[in-house]
């Protein structure tokens, strides 16, 4: 460690479900990742690439219908010569190197996308945009529990809350909130981190996360 650099705090509070205060817990290293901006951008470009339908078409020469008879003799008329009324100079004629269907996904590769998802959570812990729980149990998987749950807590805006397994009440609960997502651990990624201004962390779910991102 070089002298400018200072040792990160990686304890938290952990928080009940009540928003009571259930004592602090020490983050797993991962929250202390460096700033890795150019790759954070790599992984998020590549994830929005991946969404593209790709369905976009233009019609060539070899679509488009008609010009089967040439327009006029070679030679005589005066004007320029023509083999076809749709070719691409003609109105209504083809379309030269226009877009045609393809696939606009590529990967990243896998060591990388861990470093730039460590990086997002460790800039959320360092802003203060991380909390943890020690468990979250709604007594029934209604919406208005969800925001009972929030407001306790004081999280205010988007939300992304991450479980370590399938919680279906959880899940059913937050489906009708624009502005809360539930990822399991195992789907946590850098776009949904950047794109909410909280994440809200079981603590069974950040030991899941330490395992997942620091091999």
């Amino acid at each position: 460690m070089s002298p400018q650099e200072k040792p990160v705090d990686l304890r938290t509070s952990l928080r009940g479900a009540d928003g009571g205060s259930k004592g602090e817990i020490t983050l797993p290293g991962l929250f202390g990742e460096k700033a890795r901006d150019h790759l954070v951008y790599e992984v998020v470009h590549m994830q929005q690439a991946s969404k593209r339908a790709g369905t976009h078409a233009t019609k060539t020469r070899a679509f488009v219908s008609g010009g089967g008879a040439k327009p006029w003799r070679q030679k005589g008329t005066g004007r320029a010569r023509s083999g076809s009324n749709r070719s691409p100079i003609w109105a209504g004629g083809a379309t030269v190197f226009g877009p045609q269907p393809r696939d606009y996904a590529y990967r990243v590769p896998a060591k990388a996308r861990r470093v730039a998802l460590r990086s997002v959570l460790a800039d959320r812990q360092r802003s203060g945009a991380v909390t943890v729980v020690d468990q979250i149990a709604l007594a029934e998987p209604k919406t208005k529990r969800v925001v009972e749950l929030l407001a306790a807590l004081g999280l205010e805006g988007s939300v992304l809350i991450v479980s370590k397994d399938e919680n279906v009440a959880l899940e059913r609960a937050a489906r009708n909130l624009k502005s809360v997502k539930v990822l399991r651990s195992a789907g946590v990624n850098v776009y949904d981190v950047l794109k909410h201004q909280h994440v809200l962390l079981t603590q069974d779910a950040v030991q899941a996360l330490a395992e997942r991102l620091e091999s």
